[in-house]
């Protein structure tokens, strides 16, 4: 089955997840979660950038390239697993993350409803869908979105052209941010 087709769209460039890394308030002592790690560009990217990152991917096929693109970086842990299945961490923690598009209201949802949620969610995600997280007259905002809303503050922060991911997908994404409303 092609990846396009398990709405898998992985970043082209450890460059580009470096930039998009870089509007978030990711820092030195975070843990962060990259859900649907692929290739390792995001986790590679935050291994740079924070305390320690949990590389979560199910794929067999996939963790192979995990393993040799972070698998001797030293704060990277790869948790072969499948992200809804996993146990959350009991400290602090925050979630940057390109996850596969049909999962994207299961994630929020486990995130959400966690007994630790995370202190900030990043996510690329479609722009349909995002737009349905933000509490505005200006937008259908979906029962996950209020749900959302009580707990986290929900921004788009940026566009993304289809050509930084392969395969491109067909339809706009943006990265999403969610910040618990206690640490605004």
């Amino acid at each position: 089955m092609r990846k396009a087709e398990l709405s898998q769209h992985f970043l082209r460039s450890p460059k580009l997840a470096g930039f998009l890394i870089g509007h978030s308030n990711i820092k030195k002592r975070d843990l962060v979660i990259d859900i649907g790690a692929g290739s390792g560009v995001i986790s590679a990217a935050l291994a740079k950038r924070c305390r320690k990152v949990l590389a979560v991917e199910p794929d067999p096929e996939t963790l192979q390239l995990l393993h040799k693109n972070v698998g001797k970086l030293e704060n990277v842990e790869i948790v072969a697993q499948d992200f809804l299945e996993m146990q959350l961490p009991d400290e602090p923690y925050k979630v940057f993350a390109n996850p596969p598009f049909h999962l994207s209201s299961a994630i929020l949802h486990k995130l959400d409803e966690a007994p630790n949620p995370p202190e900030a969610i990043y996510l690329i995600l479609q722009k349909q869908f995002a737009l349905k997280t933000l509490n505005t007259e200006r937008h259908y905002t979906s029962q996950l979105g209020k749900q959302l809303f009580v707990h986290y503050a929900p921004r788009i922060r940026l566009p993304m052209r289809p050509n930084y991911f392969t395969p491109p997908p067909a339809v706009p994404c943006v990265l999403l941010e969610l910040k618990r409303r206690e640490e605004l």
